[in-house]
């Protein structure tokens, strides 16, 4: 309980382009409140054994979001400035994927069941696996995506999916989106006999950490920065039963430009990138933000200007990101070195007097500074101006851990030397494009959204069906009658679960 000294703060939303006040939403969690969310969702946790209703409650969830789309997308568009359009595709993604983890859990390839009879001669037990939840799952929301990487989201999704209860820390950036859409998706789980406490929503800064120490909390998924991720991630680190966090924190998805694409499209690449930086005025997390491109070749770098320079102003999620974007920018066009190809600023406008106008800046290689290898949140790129494959070479040797690496290369670079500069980049990123661009995350199976550190904090990914994976772990069961095992493990298959019996796969 907050005592009397000490008031719980009220949750506010905010107007991100006027940064007036929309209202009082919420009231910040104390210890008490994440102690009382974190101990009903375990208590709800035996319920969502059930496969059955665990698949009606994110078909249930799914629908009752479409229902409400209307009064979503205009709450979050109030709440972050991100526009109807871009928020009407959000909220499909985030249904599609909770549909998508749906028929995952139907299938149940997922709990990777493997089945290995006695064999005497071998001097082999018999021994029957599974993945099972592992228990309470706390979610942090993130900033710019604030329905599908927010309470609805992926990691809620795959949590739902893999039998585990979860509870979000909500992000102060849209509050009121965080309880409608928390709202919607316990009453799905009590039409489906479900207990609404599956999950739960808490505010507040210090909610965080308090989530994360709690001795109940089974895992965490986080999307965020490097700094409030990394403290995030030592906290579970810490705890005296360590736990897996799931932390996405930054990354500057560089890009290579080759000579020769240059050379033969180098309008097209300008263009390309040009929409691909400012794509949701630069809030995405696999804007490229960093661009290595031959040094003397203005072609690709008019492209990029005068696209670039065509793109409307527009207000970042919050004030706080705003000034740091604006700071950001002029820090680093401060410099040595650093060339302004285009001007970034505040360009307020009638309907967002705080939005915001993009920028370019330009580097030679060997001018290249650590500050402009740090992510800069907002439509910001830098070009890195190369003048031979020794100083390509070293830019990527001082590159750490990103979600993306891009290659853009002519159309009959296709030989060896191209393939070891495509291997080349995969030490640095989980997801590697060619001819194309980062931005735009497909939920498919075959998706890998999560890279080497500071991208992400764990091999996994926090998009697609693998994404499961981070909520679930083996257990073998050795010996046991059958008649105390799961029936995934009976030797009838009776839910027809996709399985491995005796090396050979069925199903």
């Amino acid at each position: 309980m907050h005592t009397d000294d000490v008031q719980p703060s009220p949750v506010l939303s905010v107007d991100p382009r006027t940064g007036e006040g929309l209202g009082r939403v919420a009231t910040e969690a104390g210890p008490a409140e994440v102690d009382a969310a974190v101990r009903a969702a375990a208590a709800a946790a035996p319920a969502l054994a059930d496969r059955a209703r665990r698949i009606a409650l994110l078909r249930a969830a799914a629908d009752r979001l479409d229902a409400a789309a209307d009064e979503i997308t205009a709450t979050a568009d109030a709440e972050t400035a991100l526009g109807p359009a871009r928020l009407t595709g959000e909220l499909a993604r985030t249904t599609y994927q909770l549909r998508a983890f749906a028929d995952q859990t139907a299938d149940g390839a997922h709990l990777g069941v493997i089945i290995d009879h006695a064999d005497p001669a071998l001097g082999r037990p018999d021994l029957r696996r599974m993945k099972l939840p592992l228990g309470v799952v706390a979610v942090f929301a993130a900033s710019n995506f604030p329905l599908a990487f927010s309470v609805p989201g992926g990691d809620t999704a795959s949590a739902l999916a893999a039998g585990c209860p979860v509870v979000v820390k909500a992000h102060p950036d849209h509050p009121a989106t965080s309880e409608l859409t928390a709202r919607l998706v316990r009453e799905a789980a009590v039409s489906v006999g479900l207990p609404a406490d599956v999950l739960a929503v808490v505010h507040g800064f210090d909610a965080g950490p308090a989530l994360v120490r709690h001795p109940l909390t089974a895992a965490a998924g986080f999307t965020g920065s490097v700094r409030g991720g990394r403290a995030l991630y030592d906290i579970a680190a810490a705890r005296p039963r360590p736990i897996p966090f799931h932390g996405e924190l930054g990354s500057l998805n560089p890009v290579v430009v080759t000579e020769r694409a240059a050379a033969t499209r180098a309008e097209e690449i300008g263009t390309g990138l040009a929409a691909s930086f400012t794509l949701g005025n630069g809030q995405f997390c696999v804007k490229p933000g960093l661009v290595l491109v031959p040094a003397g070749d203005g072609a690709v770098e008019k492209a990029l200007v005068d696209t670039a320079a065509q793109a409307p102003a527009a207000a970042l999620l919050d004030p706080r990101m705003r000034t740091a974007f604006l700071d950001g920018v002029r820090e680093r066009a401060a410099r040595p070195g650093v060339e302004v190809l285009l001007a970034a600023g505040a360009e307020p406008t009638e309907q967002a007097p705080l939005a915001v106008r993009p920028g370019i800046l330009a580097v030679p290689a060997d001018r290249l500074t650590d500050l402009l290898l740090e992510e800069c949140f907002g439509p910001v790129t830098v070009l890195v101006r190369y003048r031979d494959a020794a100083e390509l070479e070293d830019v990527l040797a001082r590159l750490d851990g990103n979600l993306t690496a891009t290659v853009q290369l002519a159309a009959d670079e296709r030989g060896p030397e191209t393939a070891a500069l495509l291997q080349r980049l995969v030490p640095l990123a989980g997801r590697l494009v060619v001819d194309g661009w980062p931005t735009g995350v497909t939920v498919a199976p075959a998706m890998q959204h999560g890279g080497p550190y500071p991208a992400t904090t764990s091999t996994s990914t926090s998009v697609g069906a693998t994404a499961v994976e981070r909520w679930l772990r083996p257990v073998s069961y050795q010996n046991a009658p059958e008649a105390l095992l799961p029936p995934e493990l009976h030797d009838a298959n009776p839910l027809g679960v996709p399985r491995q019996v005796d090396g050979r796969r069925e199903g």
